[in-house]
């Protein structure tokens, strides 16, 4: 078997594919010895081999790029919106980081050495930041423990330069193939009842309730099922963390305190109580 036609299986398996023609072509991005980015071609032929490799198409993306090195930037963007995708560049960590958590991407490729604000600083502030959009780090910093850094600190992937052009888009649509995490829900509302995770508060009708930790919990929990009955076995489970009956009425009497709190004094009730079935939050 030649080399090429084991390039061209070993591509199939990152996600390109073979179709009947004579010949394939591929692009590759490799550092010159100065550090410079270089673009090159390569035709493979394979005498016999009656295949051309080509890339599946993939989902365009909404991608990042963080890159300070100007010539590597325009590579990156210029490949990367050949193969269909929307890009956006920054060329300084600080930049970068605040466009990351500001717009929505799906996927934020960074450098790791960075001016204002390091590669590893940035992706460790996304993660602090509750942004979990896939991260990858494409750097010269080559070591194991460049690597495992890198991949604890929260990137998803990481690809050393010089790189394989498409070996970058294989990883960046492997990427864009993993489920999305979906985005924690931190604030509810039902009328004028509100109720913040983040701030740990509680507000109906601009004024501010104050709330035992029980208490909140339980209004969380309310509030999440709104509109739906929650039975008295529900609410132990969920709120108390009880998987058997503790034959008391705590549920009754915390609920009896928080409806005090949240009702008390307004003319739409909101905490109701469905005989024979438990419990509703709801306007």
């Amino acid at each position: 078997m030649c080399a090429e036609f084991a390039t061209v299986c070993a591509l199939e398996l990152l996600g390109f594919g073979a179709e009947d023609a004579f010949g394939a072509t591929l692009r590759f991005a490799n550092l010159s010895p100065s550090g410079r980015l270089v673009v090159a071609r390569r035709h493979i032929r394979c005498k016999g081999l009656n295949q051309t490799l080509r890339y599946r198409p993939q989902p365009a993306m909404r991608i990042l790029v963080i890159e300070d090195d100007i010539e590597t930037a325009s590579f990156l963007v210029e490949g990367l919106k050949e193969e269909g995708h929307n890009v956006s560049c920054v060329h300084n960590g600080r930049e970068g980081f605040l466009v990351a958590v500001s717009e929505e991407f799906e996927l934020v490729i960074i450098d790791r050495m960075l001016p204002a604000m390091d590669g590893l600083t940035i992706v460790k502030a996304l993660r602090a930041a509750a942004v979990e959009t896939p991260v990858l780090f494409l750097t010269t910093m080559a070591g194991v423990d460049d690597r495992v850094t890198g991949l604890n600190a929260g990137a998803d992937d990481y690809l050393v330069k010089p790189f394989a052009f498409g070996e970058l888009v294989a990883r960046v649509a492997a990427l864009g193939r993993r489920p999305r995490k979906t985005v924690a829900e931190t604030h509810f509302k039902v009328a004028d009842l509100e109720l913040d995770l983040l701030t740990r508060t509680v507000r109906r009708g601009g004024r501010e309730i104050a709330l035992q930790p029980r208490e909140f919990n339980l209004l969380e929990y309310l509030m999440r099922n709104a509109g739906h009955v929650v039975t008295r076995t529900m609410l132990l489970e969920n709120v108390w963390d009880y998987h058997f009956d503790p034959r008391t009425n705590i549920v009754e009497s915390h609920l009896s305190r928080l409806r005090t709190k949240v009702d008390k004094g307004f003319r739409l009730e909101l905490i109701h109580t469905v005989r024979g079935a438990g419990y509703c939050l709801r306007a």
